[in-house]
């Protein structure tokens, strides 16, 4: 009932893909008018969509260009005329200075799609500070690579898994072992069919996203620009999941990174051990009271995956142990089979299900 009322949230899937229902019963009957919402944690920016459907000023912190890329799509305003003719103008008005080469480019698009991409992309380099801008490329980093279609052209790529981006190697071995080939997107019809069903509902309030660190305590004050938050709501990264860079090299691609796949953890919170991951969290909770209002809510929705033994409740209670924050209580959230939540969105192989947790502190 949520994902058809408000789709302009599934404009983008990517790693902390919880429900839109965990931050909007959190905050519903609950936040006043003037009430501000954090995410430390903003991922593909839910928290920060559903306070922006309640009314709610918010700012969204990550570490991934891409989330902020996503979150900034969630949080602005834009007619899907402004966001083609947009899109018309940046095709229409410039040749590409780089197009990337190769058996994986080859496959992964046609020739003309991948122009019409690297002319985006370098448009976006160049400027992406209008709401239109922002817009069209969200819509770009959530058609880049998926599954083709039996009916309307709706991704860009070749034959492709829809959440994770495909790794080179793999990707052109299945495409020429299945006989695939790019097929000719029509880049502005599939631009097009997406600003009608993600932008054709307005929200009136505010918001923003920005890339940074929620671990250094300068980087959150800075960021949040002398504010006080009345809710912070998240849900960090579960303990050995370390293939978020990796698993977004496309869209980190398309924001200007390399065309390459990166393999390296930079950026992220620690995996070494879970004493370590525990020591991160607890930091990202204190920088985050440093910036709460008084009597400020934390709820953290957090749970693990069935490859890693410790137990996820221990990690988290012992994150918030030393945090300054006080714990109130648990409430169990279901398992990631329900929802579709992050430990089993990105998995290769199916696990069994983890149970997660939401936890509830004061700032007192």
């Amino acid at each position: 009932m949520v994902k058809a009322a408000y789709p302009l949230n599934g404009i983008c899937p990517y790693f902390t893909m919880f429900p839109l229902e965990f931050p909007l019963s959190v905050l519903r009957n609950r936040a006043k008018q003037g009430d501000s919402l954090l995410d430390p944690f903003c991922g593909r920016g839910t928290s920060n969509f559903a306070a922006r459907i309640l009314g709610l000023h918010s700012v969204g912190i990550d570490s991934s260009s891409v989330a902020v890329a996503i979150t900034e799509a969630k949080l602005v305003s834009a007619h899907p005329s402004d966001i083609v003719n947009t899109a018309i103008s940046i095709l229409d008005d410039r040749d590409p200075n780089v197009i990337p080469s190769g058996d994986f480019w080859n496959l992964a698009y046609h020739p003309d799609v991948l122009k019409s991409l690297c002319k985006l992309r370098e448009a976006f380099l160049e400027d992406c500070n209008s709401p239109s801008r922002k817009a069209l490329r969200g819509i770009i980093l959530g058609a880049l690579h998926g599954p083709r279609q039996k009916t309307i052209q709706s991704y860009f790529s070749n034959q492709c898994l829809r959440t994770y981006a495909p790794k080179p190697g793999y990707a052109v071995s299945y495409w020429k072992k299945n006989g695939l080939v790019p097929e000719r997107v029509d880049v502005l019809d599939v631009i097009a069919n997406r600003a009608c069903r993600y932008y054709e509902t307005d929200y009136d309030s505010s918001g923003k996203a920005c890339n940074g660190d929620s671990r250094d305590s300068e980087s959150i004050r800075e960021l949040c620009n002398g504010r006080k938050f009345n809710w912070i709501v998240t849900s960090p990264p579960y303990y050995g999941m370390r293939t978020y860079v990796p698993d977004q090299w496309l869209r980190s691609w398309f924001l200007g990174g390399s065309d390459t796949v990166d393999y390296s953890n930079a950026g992220q919170v620690s995996h070494s051990s879970s004493a370590s991951f525990s020591q991160d969290l607890r930091m990202v909770w204190k920088n985050s009271k440093s910036v709460a209002a008084d009597n400020a809510k934390l709820v953290v929705r957090f749970g693990g995956i069935s490859t890693r033994s410790v137990s996820s409740r221990r990690i988290m209670e012992e994150s918030v142990s030393g945090s300054g924050w006080s714990l109130s209580k648990i409430r169990k959230a279901g398992t990631a089979s329900k929802g579709k939540r992050q430990a089993d969105s990105f998995l290769r192989k199916r696990s069994k299900p983890i149970e997660e947790f939401d936890y509830w502190l004061i700032n007192k």
